[in-house]
C-alpha cells in the first residue's frame, strides 16, 4: 500500500482521482473514485475499461441517461435495520426519488434491444427493487415532500380539525384587529402576526390594557405590544394540541413503513451499490470525454505500442495557455524491451516517462487512457516508478542511497510482468561511479527480462544497445536552427544533451563556453556532434525511404496496369483476326454465291451480250466496294502508326577553336558530347556515359548557349520520372476518400471496388480505412467480412462504434 502511495503521488494521480471524483453526483460514487486502485488482473481491468468505455458510448449518444436524485442511503438503510428506528420524513423524500432514478437505470437498458451494452446490463440485471417500496412511499408522499393528508385515516381527520380551528381562530382575529384599528389602539397598516406559533394582535404598549388578553411579546423599542386576546386562547390551544397529534401519527405512519421496509433492506443496499457504481462509472466516463480518452486495444503478450499518447494533466495546463500537447509514438516488445532516453534538460524526457507511467496506471485502475484507440497495452504486474528527490531525513538517506535503495528493491522483484521507470539513472554521485551502477543495474534489469524506460545523460549507457539487441536507444529531438526543443520522440538513435548550444541561447559568456569545450576535450564535442548529424541523417534516410517506398509500389502498379493492358491489346488482337477471318469467309460465300448466280443468269439468258455486261458490271462494282473499304482501313491504320515527328532542332556551329568544356557533334553519329581535356590534334569527351578519345577533326564545336536552351526545353518536355510519380501519388491523395461507400452494390461489384479500395490505401500509407455497407439483411457484410479474413494486405478489423453506425460500418486496419 505504501508503494502504491508513492506510485500515485510520483504520477500525479492523485489529481486525476480528483478529477473524476468532482464529477460524482453522489457521496457513493466520489467514495468509490477516492477508493480507485491498481489492478494486475486482466479480467478485472479489461471489464473495468468496457464498462467505462460503454458508458462513454450513452454518453456520445442521443438516449438521455438519468442524471439526477442519485441520494446514497446506505447509511440510513443499515441504521434502519435495528427494530424500533423508523425514517425521517425528508429521508422517506430521498428514498422514494432514488429508488425512481435506479428504477429509471434498469428501464434504460431493458430498452436496449441491440444489446450495445451488455456489460452493463449485465451488471443491472443483478438489481432488483421490489415495486410495491416505491408505490407505498409514493401513496405517503404529496408532490411538495410532506406527509400526504391521505397517508391515513387518522392523519387526514386531524388535519381538517386543525383547518377549521385555523380557519376559526384567524376569523375572530382578524374581527378584534379592525375593532382596535377603529379604537385607535393599533396603526392603521398594523396586520396580524406570529409569536411563539400564536396570532397576535400588534397594540401600541399605552393601550395594551385596553384588549383583554395576554401579552405574548414586545419590540424592541417598547412601544408596541403583541396580544393574544383572550377568545382566542382555547382555540391556540386546540390547535397546539392538533400539531402534536399529527406529529405522533406520522411518526406512526413512518415506523410503520419502516416496518414493511425492514426485510428488503439486504435488496435494496445492493441497489443502492448499483447506483453508486453507475455513478462512478458515469463520472469515469465524463472525464474520458474531457480529455478525449478512449479505449485502447489490450493485447496478450507483454509490451506495448502507444500512438498519439498525451499527458491529460500537462495537456489541461497547456490548453489553459493557449498551446497545444504534442503527442507521443512509443514501442516496448519483447525485441525491444528497455528503452533508453537522451536529449537536452527540459526536452521533455521526463514527461514522456511520467506520460508512459500514469497511461499505464490509468488503464490498470480501469480508466480509458487518452490516445489512439489502436494503441496496444498490456497488463503488467508491477509498475516500478524512480523519478525526483527521495531523500529522507527520518531515514537518514541522502538522495543518492534513496535511489539504491529503491534500485536495490527493484533488482530483488522485477521480473518479464515488470514496468520500470527510472528518471536521470545513475545521477546523484560521481558520474563514472554512478554510471557504471547504472549501467550493471540496466544489464542486471534485462537479463530478468524486465520492460522499461530511462532517461540519461551518460554516454555509457547510450552505447548500451551496441551490446544488447534487447536495448534500444531514443532522443527527444531538438531544433538546432532555432536552439529549442521539439518535444518530439525519436526511436532508433541516442539524443545529444545540447548543453553548450542551451548555454549559449541563454546568454553565458562564449569565453566559458570555449573554456567548458576544451575542458571536456574535442572527443566528446565531436560524440556529440555525431549524435546530431545521425538524427538529422536518420529523418532525412526516413523521408526518403517513405518517398522510394511509395514511388515503387506506384510503380508496381503501372507494371500492372501496363500487362493488363498488353494481354487486353492481345486478346484483342486476336478477336479482331478471328472476326476477320469470320467476315473473310463470308466474302468468300458471297462472292462463290454472286458467281453461281450469274452462271446461272448466262445460262438462262443464253449469253445475251448485254445480260452478259450488265453482270460483269455488277461484280466489278462488288470488287472495287470491297477494294475501297480495305484502303480506307490501311489509311486508318498507317495514319495511327505514323511515328511523332522529330522536334529536334538543328544547333548552328561555332568555327571558334575547340577548348575544354566545349559542347561538340560527333561525326558520324549525331550525337554530343562535352570536352574534358585538349591532346595535341586528340580531345577527350564525354558522350553520355561514355569516355572517349577522338580526333579533332571528327569533332565540330556547336553553340553552347543553343545547346544548353535545346536540352532545357527537351527536359521540361520530359518530366522527371520521379516527379511525375509523385505528382500521380498527390493526386490519388486529393482524391482518396477515407470511407467506400458499397450501399447498394452488387456483391461481385462490392468486391471488386473494395479490392481497389485497399490497394491504393496501401499505396497511400494508410493505417486505417472504414466502408459503409450499411445493416439490411446482412448478407453484403458478411461477403465483405469474408474477404477481409482472407485479403494479406488486412491486419484485422472490427464494427464501428455504437454511436458512428455500428454494425453497418466495418473499420479496417491495414498492414
Amino acid at each position: 500500500m505504501e508503494h502504491d502511495n508513492k506510485t500515485q503521488q510520483k504520477l500525479a494521480f492523485g489529481q486525476i482521482v480528483q478529477a473524476v471524483s468532482s464529477k460524482c453526483l453522489s457521496p457513493a460514487g466520489e467514495r468509490l473514485a477516492r477508493a480507485m486502485s491498481f489492478s494486475s488482473d486482466r479480467k478485472v481491468v479489461e471489464h473495468e475499461i468496457g464498462l467505462t468505455d460503454e458508458f462513454l458510448s450513452i454518453l456520445l449518444s442521443a438516449r438521455a441517461f438519468p442524471c439526477e436524485d442519485f441520494f446514497d442511503m446506505s447509511g440510513e438503510l443499515k441504521r434502519l435495520k435495528l427494530q424500533g428506528t423508523f425514517i425521517p420524513l425528508e429521508l422517506l423524500v430521498q428514498l422514494n426519488r432514488s429508488l425512481k432514478t435506479i428504477c429509471s437505470c434498469i428501464d434504460f437498458f431493458d430498452q436496449d434491444e441491440q444489446n450495445a451494452y451488455p456489460l452493463l446490463k449485465e451488471i443491472c440485471s443483478q438489481v432488483f427493487v421490489e415495486e410495491q417500496i416505491v408505490k407505498s412511499s409514493n401513496r405517503l408522499l404529496a408532490s411538495d415532500g410532506t406527509m400526504a393528508d391521505n397517508a391515513s385515516e387518522a392523519l387526514f381527520s386531524i388535519r381538517q380539525s386543525k383547518h377549521r380551528a385555523e380557519f376559526e381562530a384567524g376569523k375572530r382575529l382578524r374581527k378584534l384587529l379592525e375593532v382596535s384599528k377603529k379604537e385607535g389602539w393599533t396603526p392603521p397598516e398594523a396586520e396580524l402576526t406570529i409569536r411563539d406559533g400564536r396570532g397576535v394582535i400588534p397594540i401600541a404598549s399605552s393601550n395594551k390594557r385596553r384588549l383583554q388578553g395576554f401579552v405574548v411579546d414586545e419590540s424592541s423599542s417598547g412601544q408596541t405590544s403583541y396580544i393574544e386576546p383572550a377568545e382566542v386562547v382555547e382555540l391556540h390551544n386546540r390547535l397546539r394540541e392538533l400539531e402534536f397529534e399529527e406529529k405522533r401519527e406520522i411518526v406512526r405512519i413512518l415506523t410503520e413503513f419502516t416496518d414493511f421496509l425492514r426485510p428488503y433492506i439486504p435488496t435494496l443496499l445492493c441497489a443502492y451499490n448499483f447506483l453508486a457504481r453507475i455513478d462512478f462509472l458515469r463520472a469515469k466516463a465524463k472525464y474520458a470525454l474531457s480529455i478525449n480518452a478512449g479505449k485502447p486495444v489490450l493485447r496478450q503478450e507483454e509490451g506495448f505500442v502507444w500512438y498519439e499518447a498525451r499527458h491529460p494533466l500537462l495537456e489541461e495546463s497547456l490548453k489553459r495557455h493557449g498551446k497545444s500537447i504534442v503527442p507521443l509514438k512509443i514501442e516496448l516488445n519483447d525485441k525491444k524491451r528497455i528503452l533508453i532516453i537522451s536529449g537536452p534538460n527540459a526536452g521533455g524526457k521526463s514527461v514522456c516517462l511520467k506520460t508512459v507511467g500514469l497511461l499505464q496506471y490509468m488503464l490498470q485502475c480501469g480508466l480509458l487512457v487518452p490516445a489512439k484507440q489502436t494503441s496496444e497495452f498490456c497488463i503488467f504486474e508491477q509498475i516500478f516508478i524512480d523519478i525526483g528527490d527521495e531523500q529522507s531525513i527520518e531515514s537518514d538517506l541522502s538522495t543518492y542511497s534513496s535511489h539504491l535503495m529503491s534500485m536495490k528493491h527493484l533488482c530483488k522483484v522485477a521480473n518479464r510482468r515488470t514496468l520500470f521507470l527510472i528518471d536521470e539513472c545513475g545521477t546523484g554521485t560521481d558520474p563514472n561511479v554512478g554510471g557504471a551502477i547504472a549501467e550493471a543495474v540496466l544489464e542486471h534489469l534485462n537479463s530478468k527480462q524486465a520492460f522499461g524506460v530511462v532517461t540519461t545523460h551518460y554516454s555509457n549507457l547510450k552505447l548500451l544497445s551496441e551490446r544488447y539487441s534487447t536495448i534500444c536507444n531514443a532522443a527527444m529531438l531538438f531544433d538546432t536552427k532555432a536552439l529549442k526543443p521539439l518535444y518530439k520522440l525519436s526511436i532508433g538513435t541516442p539524443g545529444s544533451s545540447f548543453a553548450f548550444e542551451i548555454a549559449r541561447t541563454i546568454g553565458l559568456p562564449d569565453k566559458i563556453i570555449k573554456s567548458a569545450e576544451e575542458k571536456v576535450g574535442s572527443g566528446f564535442v565531436d560524440f556529440e556532434q555525431s549524435l546530431q548529424s545521425m538524427a538529422v541523417e536518420k529523418m532525412e534516410i526516413r523521408n526518403k525511404q517513405s518517398q522510394l517506398r511509395l514511388t515503387d509500389e506506384l510503380l508496381d502498379n503501372l507494371v500492372r496496369e501496363y500487362q493488363d493492358k498488353i494481354q487486353d491489346i492481345s486478346n484483342r488482337e486476336k478477336q479482331i483476326i478471328l472476326e476477320a477471318k469470320r467476315q473473310a469467309n463470308e466474302i468468300l460465300k458471297t462472292a462463290n454465291k454472286q458467281i453461281e448466280q450469274t452462271i446461272h443468269r448466262i445460262k438462262t439468258s443464253k449469253a445475251d451480250k448485254q445480260t452478259t455486261m450488265s453482270l460483269r458490271k455488277d461484280i466489278q462494282h462488288s470488287i472495287e466496294t470491297h477494294a475501297e473499304a480495305v484502303k480506307q482501313l490501311e489509311s486508318e491504320v498507317k495514319q495511327e502508326q505514323k511515328p511523332p515527328e522529330n522536334t529536334k532542332t538543328h544547333i548552328p556551329f561555332d568555327p571558334s577553336p575547340i577548348e575544354e568544356g566545349d559542347i561538340v557533334l560527333v561525326s558520324g553519329q549525331n550525337s554530343y558530347a562535352t570536352v574534358q581535356k585538349l591532346k595535341r590534334n586528340k580531345a577527350e569527351v564525354v558522350c553520355g556515359q561514355l569516355n572517349m578519345t577522338l580526333p579533332l577533326s571528327n569533332l565540330k564545336k556547336v553553340n553552347k548557349a543553343s545547346y544548353l536552351k535545346q536540352q532545357k526545353a527537351a527536359s521540361a518536355l520530359r518530366k522527371p520520372t520521379f516527379g511525375g510519380l509523385m505528382d500521380k501519388v498527390n493526386d490519388l491523395r486529393a482524391k482518396f476518400e477515407y470511407r467506400l461507400d458499397l450501399r447498394g452494390s452488387r456483391a461481385d461489384e462490392a468486391l471488386a471496388q473494395l479490392a481497389k479500395y485497399i490497394d491504393t490505401a496501401r499505396l497511400l500509407g494508410e493505417s486505417e480505412v472504414s466502408v459503409l455497407h450499411g445493416k439490411g439483411d446482412g448478407i453484403l457484410k458478411t461477403v465483405l467480412r469474408d474477404y477481409l479474413k482472407t485479403n494479406p494486405e488486412v491486419e484485422s478489423f472490427r464494427a464501428e462504434r455504437v454511436e458512428f453506425g455500428g454494425e453497418g460500418i466495418t473499420i479496417i486496419k491495414l498492414k
